[in-house]
This record gives C-alpha cells, structure tokens and sequence, in this order.
C-alpha cells in the first residue's frame, strides 16, 4: 500500500515537470535610454596654468669695469627713461680724460710747429735758397702732426664716453625686475646690475604637452588668459611664439602669448589661467554611462530601430572627461546609442525606450 502511494506522488510530480517544461516563456524586454548620434562642435577645452612675464626685458649694465659706489634702485621700482640706476667710481675716468685734453694740447703746439716749418720751408723752395728734400720732410711732419692732433681728439671722446659709462641710466621707462650688483662691488663690462622690464608689454607664458597639439593652426590662435586667484579678472591674448624644441628635462613646450589691454591685477608673476578661444570641429559627444567594453576595448550598444533589438559596436574614444566621452571612430550621424542600462544588455536583446528617454 505505501509503496503505492509512491508511485502516485512520482507520477504527479513527473506530470508537474512535463507541464512546466511545455509553458513558453515570453522574451525579456528591457527599457533602457537613448541618444541619437548627431556630431556638433564644442567649446575648445584646452587649458594650461602659467605666469605673466614680459615681452621685453633687458640686463642692463656698465659698459666699463669699475668699482659700484651707489645703486639708487631696488627690485619693483619703477622708472624713467634717464634716470640713475647706478654709478661707477670716476676718478680713474677722470683721469684719463685729463690726459687726453693734455695729449690734444701737446698736438695742437706740434701741429703748429710743423706748420710754420712747413710754411718757411715753401717760401724758400721758391727762392732756391732750400732743396725739396728739406721741404718734402717738413710737410711729412706737418701731416704727422696733424695725424696725431685727430688721434688725440678721438681718445679725448672716448675719454668722455667712458667717464659718461660710469653711470647706468634706464633707456627706456619700465619696472626693475632684478639688481645684481651691490654698493662696493667690482664689476667687469657687461655684468648684469639691474634688470628693466617695460610695464606695458606682457606675456602669459606656459609649458604645454606634446599631446595637448592636436593639430598646427594655420593662424595664431587666440586665447583667454584670467587670474588663477580671480577668475573674473580675464582679458584676451593671441600666441605669439611656440617653441620649437622641447625642454629637456620637463619634455613640454614653451608658449607665450602676448595679453590685449592686461588689467593691472595682471602683475608680472602672477599665476594665470590660459584656455583656448573658439569651437572644435564637429564631434560626436556621448555620456560617460553609455560606454562598455568589449574585450579589454571601449564599445557601446547600439538600437536597431526595425528590429527593437540591440548590438554591440567598437568605437575609439579620443579623450575621457569628467562625465562625457569624446568618440573619434566607430558611430555615425543617426544611430541610436543605449545611455542608461548598458550593464543589462546581451547580444540582440528586445529592449523599449524608457519614459522620457531622448529619441
């Protein structure tokens, strides 16, 4: 009896199975979001940090060596064109421009000298009473004495020029940006004693990648340049001077672009914001939740509109950014990219656009 009531329980429970297995079973159908595909330009988003500096700087220094005895300027000081930046001690100079006026004065009696030599000379060749070998030598000593009365007047102006080089005086107005010299020290030609920036040309420097040149523009680009420490402070520049050799220890490239009307805030050294003005050229611009992957490579879902299903499709991201990605290759205008639900999705899945999802 037990036994047969075994036989009853396994051949409803076999039933039971048989039937499940005949029930069909609806395919899934997901709803997910969309995007349609449709490449636009958009905001160059190019930047670098940099600094202000100026267009024009100069070192400025004695163009004789001597001892330094006052700099009357410091670093930030602005000044004008002549003013006194700096003196040399004199008397050397001094000295030696005495002895050019005495040297001028010593040529000035031979050359008279040699003149009236020359000139009783002439009268007596006209007698006969001298030989033109006495003549030829008086005029010889007239040309010399006035050969050595021009040499002493050429030391008598270098003399002066070099007692004038013994002070330093701005060429030009600007703003002391470096002093290299102090009272006491001795200085040889050339040494750098003050540095001169003009205070109205200035320059946003940067160090950029070797990646950041996407391409070469035909045309200077233009940029805006704003304060790090105030964004709102910002004024326009154009790039002036690419460097054509990397820096070789940082690997990057010197920019400079010169800045349109700088705001004052705009000092030399301050810390700037540079970013490229204008639009890219069309591109195709996804969120960053409609990327997969598809073996170790980034890939998105695609919707087959005729067919409410989806697939897979390889693209070539050019760049990631915060919540976008920029897709170089692999999609065209018009198709539908899967945005939300990518994680849930198979080869030909039936999927159905959410509530509000874009079309």
């Amino acid at each position: 009896m037990e036994r047969g009531w075994r036989l009853l329980l396994v051949a409803v429970a076999l039933s039971a199975t048989g039937c499940g297995d005949a029930a069909p079973k609806g395919a899934e159908v997901r709803p997910v979001r969309t995007i349609v595909v449709e490449p636009r330009p958009i905001d160059d988003d190019r930047s670098a940090v940099g600094e202000v500096r100026p267009r024009y700087e100069a070192d400025l220094g004695f163009r004789v060596a001597g001892k330094v005895v006052s700099r009357t300027v410091d670093v930030g000081v602005s000044v004008k064109k002549g003013d006194l930046l700096a003196r040399l001690d004199e008397q050397d100079y001094r000295n030696k421009l005495k002895s050019a006026e005495a040297d001028i004065m010593a040529a000035e009696a031979v050359l008279t000298e040699a003149k009236g030599a020359e000139d009783r000379l002439r009268q007596l060749l006209a007698t006969g009473t001298t030989t033109r070998a006495n003549y030829d030598a008086a005029v010889k000593n007239l040309r010399s004495a006035e050969a050595k009365l021009d040499s002493a007047k050429a030391a008598l102006e270098l003399g002066r020029d070099q007692l004038s080089y013994a002070e330093l005086r701005a060429d030009v107005d600007g703003i002391v940006t470096a002093v290299g010299a102090e009272s006491g020290q001795v200085v040889n030609v050339g040494q750098m004693i003050v540095r001169l920036a003009r205070p109205n040309d200035k320059d946003a420097v940067f160090a950029i990648a070797e990646s950041a040149f996407r391409e070469r523009p035909a045309q200077p680009p233009e940029i805006v340049v704003s304060l790090l420490s105030n964004p709102n402070m910002s004024t326009d520049a154009v790039v002036r001077e690419i460097s054509p050799v990397a820096d070789p220890a940082t690997r990057t490239y010197q920019v400079k672009a010169t800045l349109k009307n700088p705001p004052d805030q705009m000092r030399f050294g301050s810390s700037v914001l540079g970013r490229l003005k204008g639009s890219t050229a069309p591109v195709i611009v996804l969120p960053g939740s409609a990327l997969f992957e598809k073996g170790g490579q980034p890939a998105v879902w695609l919707v087959d509109p005729a067919k409410g299903s989806v697939a897979l499709r390889a693209v070539v991201v050019v760049r990631y950014e915060t919540d976008r990605v920029i897709v170089g290759d692999g999609l065209a205008k018009g198709d539908i990219v899967v945005t939300a639900g990518v994680n849930r999705l198979r080869e030909n899945q039936q999927v159905r656009l959410a509530e509000g999802a874009a079309k």
